[in-house]
């Protein structure tokens, strides 16, 4: 592959990402709003996560801020600390719940790095109004999408989300602080240099609290902006910059990736979401109910059937353990915080049904990777009959969108063990109250900045 980089090519970018009057679509908006609406869901929901706590008070001991200009307050927690580590503690809480939304092309996740950093820079800009925001957060999206697709498609090994998504942080801020263009290139440069490029399929096999590296994203993204205003320099960003990447950014502003990212119905990887879909047309559509299942077979993708294999003993490996994820959703009807923490994951009704699970790889569902999380289901009954789903995609992407109603229900599902139905309410609400002219963000931030309601 060519190696040669552009300046010119990465003058566009710069274009797009410094541009104070960018202006973004109304559609774009509104569903970048709904997208920040339901991470903060995902956010309240894991902030009493063991991992949520252990991330924050490490991040007020560890990244202490030497005066106010320089830090930011914990969400879902009242604390402050230092900019990049209120960034790091909300992201990493953020990816340890796996309910956050994502881009099928990345093969990751972009807003549990750019939402929380969203949040650390604003404290800085108390004048922002909440259109500003939306506007700077879809920017960032934009950027964070195609370094992604182009990090994928220039390095062998499959990496985190944190990898890349760090680029779209640093251009977040850099937009928010009305920096140059080589204040941004050296950030970017930097960004890419030190992005966390951990290996995915590391963590599938052994699950722990590292989850999908986008804590580090966000803390090396505004690491690396606030070092380049220093004067600290960095090798260009290639995933930016390379000629053979350049198609990949010759659409920026004009396609906007943010209509096709996902929103998930479960606080599970995504990989397991086609099979979890198999199961619930199954459930819906043929009545299908756990009691009745003498055995479940699932063909799925490779990535999906290398998931955790075994009965899971944290919540990290209940994540990321397929079997699991369908045996709870066929016990429970639905997939909450609930159910992989604490004793959901003890459940022997759900152990029980595991134990009934098998997983296969499908080419023809791994020929169809990134683009789609395809699988199907059959259940055999104990009296002998057999359903199948047929191949189903994962919900919640533009290709099976959940409607609003399913996203606010979630919302309630993901945050109504630790936030009043008034504070929900009032969440919700502002999907659309971020969209009125002079609303400033600040009146937001109030809201999701107080501990939880407990």
């Amino acid at each position: 592959m060519s190696c040669v980089l552009d300046r010119p090519q990465f003058d566009r970018v710069a274009k797009f990402v410094l541009d104070p009057a960018l202006e973004v679509p109304q559609e774009v908006l509104e569903r970048i709003a709904l997208l920040l609406v339901d991470t903060l869901g995902v956010a309240a929901g894991a902030a009493t996560l063991e991992v949520g706590q252990i991330a924050r008070d490490f991040a007020v001991e560890f990244h202490a801020a030497s005066s106010d200009k320089h830090s930011a307050t914990l969400l879902f927690d009242g604390r402050t600390c230092a900019i990049p580590g209120a960034a790091w503690a909300l992201a990493t809480q953020i990816d340890n719940l796996d309910g956050h939304d994502g881009y099928n092309p990345t093969k990751g996740h972009i807003g549990c790095a750019l939402v929380p950093a969203l949040f650390a820079y604003a404290g800085q800009h108390p004048q922002l109004t909440g259109r500003q925001a939306l506007t700077a957060l879809a920017m960032g999206y934009e950027v964070a999408a195609r370094a992604g697709v182009a990090l994928h498609a220039t390095v062998s090994d499959y990496h985190t989300s944190g990898a890349w998504n760090a680029l779209g942080v640093a251009a977040l801020g850099a937009h928010l602080r009305r920096q140059t263009s080589d204040v941004l290139r050296e950030a970017m440069g930097i960004a890419e240099y030190h992005g966390p490029r951990s290996q995915m399929m590391r963590e599938i096999a052994n699950p722990t609290m590292l989850h999908d590296g986008s804590g580090m994203g966000a803390l090396v993204g505004i690491s690396s902006l606030f070092l380049a205003e220093r004067g600290f320099t960095g090798a260009p960003a290639i995933t930016v910059e390379r000629e053979d990447v350049a198609h990949i950014w010759e659409d920026l502003g004009q396609d906007w990736t943010i209509l096709r990212n996902y929103i998930k119905p479960y606080p599970i990887c995504r990989w397991a979401h086609g099979a979890l879909e198999g199961v619930r047309v199954l459930m819906v559509e043929q009545g299908l109910r756990a009691a009745e299942i003498e055995r479940l077979e699932v063909s799925t993708f490779a990535q999906s059937a290398a998931l955790f294999p075994d009965l899971p003993k944290t919540t990290s490996e209940a994540q990321y353990s397929l079997g699991f994820a369908l045996a709870a959703l066929l016990v429970h009807g639905r997939i909450g915080p609930e159910h992989i923490t604490g004793s959901g994951l003890n459940d022997p009704e759900v152990a029980r049904l595991h134990a009934r699970i098998t997983v296969r790889e499908e080419p023809r569902h791994s020929a169809r990777f990134p683009g789609g999380r395809w699988s199907d289901v059959t259940a055999i009954l104990q009296d002998g009959r057999r359903l199948t789903s047929g191949d189903v995609n994962a919900r919640g992407g533009p290709e099976a969108p959940m409607p609003e109603a399913d996203v606010r229900a979630k919302l309630g599902a993901m945050a109504g063990h630790v936030l009043s139905d008034g504070r929900i309410a009032a969440l919700w609400d502002m999907k659309q109250r971020l969209l009125q002219p002079d609303m400033l963000f600040s009146e937001m931030a109030d809201l999701v900045t107080p501990a939880p309601d407990l």
